[in-house]
């Protein structure tokens, strides 16, 4: 793996080590993979050749959009969400959520020296301001119970004007028993959500960060609830709140947490089919 087969940036750092793991894999080996990609725009598109243009980051990131190349390498755009609301994370602050599902990791590689790729990550690195590029597998989470209750049941359905949200979390735990922490906060903050409808749609094993700050990462979740009432009806109630001040806190040594409502879902179908 050498440093031109990635695309030069201004937009974060890369992990070449990463990279380097990317394309490590023999052809047998190699599998798909998932890319979850945290966004936060230029107010105005800088672009690195000096040309002359009037677009804000997020119209130049529009003209990035490379779904063709996606289909080149067999690749598709699974989840791409607008930021309503961040929960947590202060230091940046996202705006655009997108997850691409690549057919193997070699693919992901192969597309950055498509040519009709390069000329189109101008306009992505113009529009971008920091973005998070995570590389993830699928792990294994809690099944839905038998007993669930159906959606139109629980104390706040979805309505025509309070929709399904998906709250994203980027986890990273504290060393010594952050992980086991965090499951026995998840296991009675399931019990308090279960009620109240929400669903897994993936959660994900970080395998390493592409584009980033430096900073590392174990894990991404993304939890929906029928609507942003149920969610802080969930969020809200004294028995998680306790919790969260007992095992969540102590479980994690940094975080994101966003609300979204997606305009492309297809990320559980994606690990499923």
């Amino acid at each position: 793996m050498h440093d031109q087969d990635l695309p030069d940036i201004t937009y974060g750092t890369i992990d070449q080590e990463y990279a380097a793991h990317l394309g490590s894999f023999a052809p047998e080996e190699d599998q798909p993979f998932w890319m979850v990609n945290l966004m936060r725009y230029r107010d105005k598109a800088v672009y690195v050749d000096g040309r002359e243009s009037d677009l804000t980051g997020r119209q130049a990131d529009d003209a990035y959009s490379p779904f063709r190349q996606f289909r080149t390498v067999g690749a598709e755009l699974v989840f791409l969400a607008d930021v309503e609301e961040q929960l947590a994370g202060d230091d940046q602050v996202w705006e655009r959520i997108a997850v691409v599902r690549y057919p193997t990791r070699q693919s992901f590689l192969d597309m950055q020296n498509l040519p009709d790729y390069v000329e189109l990550h101008a306009h992505k690195d113009a529009g971008m301001a920091s973005t998070f590029v995570i590389g993830c597998q699928p792990m294994t989470w809690p099944e839905l119970p038998a007993d669930a209750p159906s959606l139109d049941s629980v104390p706040h359905p979805s309505t025509p004007d309070d929709g399904p949200v998906v709250i994203m979390h980027v986890l990273k735990f504290n060393e010594g028993g952050g992980s086991e922490d965090m499951d026995i906060y998840q296991d009675a903050a399931g019990r308090i959500a279960l009620p109240h409808g929400v669903r897994i749609d993936a959660w994900l094993e970080v395998e390493g960060t592409i584009v980033g700050d430096g900073r590392s990462w174990d894990q991404i979740r993304f939890n929906v609830f029928p609507s942003q009432a149920a969610f802080m009806a969930v969020a809200m109630d004294p028995d998680r709140l306790a919790a969260q001040a007992d095992n969540r806190e102590p479980a994690i040594a940094d975080t994101y947490t966003v609300m979204m409502r997606p305009l492309i879902n297809r990320l559980g179908a994606s690990i499923n089919d």
